[in-house]
């Protein structure tokens, strides 16, 4: 179970006791706050706060106060015009607060986007829970032979079965050795902040991670892409769809523009014309890398 009882009764009572705001309100948004999303196996993304809607980067675009007669439609498009030109400010008058339970090894890839205010659970003051994150079988594949930092052909079997096997027992033995450090039989036990030095990096921690709307929708175009980790990948998307429920006219902006469009080099561009005019173009007379005519001929063809 994600949350302990305790904490679901929270939520609930948290849930049951709204109050009244003059702050703009997004419904899509209120609908998520508090409520956990299951991610993995042990984990969760859930909306603690938030500011601002749609609203708010159309208002700071047009530094006005009033609505005035503008119609949704003009607003929608002053949000188009803003992401197609990527004037990123209007947007960062968004923020969100999430509380995330993730595995130790998605953290320290998800901490590298700098731009946020992080607060994790402390193992030098408390002691960590016997969770774990193990793949499921479909998910345990053998190292890319054309990609150094991804995964290739999945595993046999058999051969996924020794694995998990393997990851189940080092993470079950490491925890015994973590607890008995800790214990105290009739003796003063190791220091927490040491003893925690023992476990793996499949061991479950939590934080609290704000950030602005211009920041989480870069987090999103690198972290839910297709060739992103699955492990973080699938908590990019449960964000995603937060996102979409909160500010739909930013989201369709911005899948329209960053997760549907396609960036060109001025090389690029340059074959492009060449081939509209006409012209057979082959890797040798684009004037492209070996990487940037594959990537060229993948999508144009």
């Amino acid at each position: 179970m994600p949350l302990p009882p305790e904490a679901l009764a929270e939520i609930a009572r948290l849930r049951a006791t709204p109050r009244p705001t003059l702050r703009a309100v997004a419904e899509g948004m209120e609908a998520h706050l508090y409520r956990p999303i299951p991610v993995l196996d042990h984990g969760f993304v859930r909306v603690i706060d938030y500011m601002g809607d749609d609203g708010a980067i159309v208002q700071a675009a047009r530094v006005s106060y009033g609505a005035g007669t503008r119609a949704a439609r003009d607003d929608a498009g002053l949000v188009r015009y803003l992401m197609r030109h990527a004037h990123s400010t209007p947007f960062e008058m968004c923020e969100v607060k999430l509380h995330v339970k993730l595995p130790v090894f998605v953290a320290r890839q998800w901490i590298r986007h700098r731009t946020a205010n992080v607060n994790e659970y402390s193992a030098r003051y408390s002691v960590l829970d016997r969770e774990f994150y193990l793949p499921a079988p479909e998910h345990l594949a053998a190292q890319s032979a054309a990609n150094a930092q991804g995964r290739g052909e999945t595993l046999a079997p058999e051969e996924a079965a020794r694995v998990l096997g393997w990851l189940k027992e080092d993470a079950a033995r490491a925890y015994d050795h973590y607890q008995a450090m800790l214990a105290n039989d009739g003796q003063q036990g190791l220091a927490r902040e040491l003893a925690r030095i023992n476990l793996p990096m499949n061991v479950y921690t939590q934080w609290y991670w704000k950030t602005d709307l211009h920041n989480l929708l870069h987090f999103l175009r690198l972290r839910a892409d297709a060739h992103a980790q699955y492990e973080i990948r699938v908590y990019a998307e449960a964000i995603a769809g937060v996102v979409r429920d909160w500010v739909p006219a930013t989201w369709a902006a911005f899948a329209d523009y960053r997760l549907g469009g396609v960036t060109l080099s001025a090389q690029g561009v340059e074959v492009l014309r060449r081939r509209l005019a006409g012209e057979t173009v082959t890797e040798e007379t684009s004037g492209l890398s070996r990487g940037e005519w594959r990537e060229f001929v993948a999508f144009w063809g």
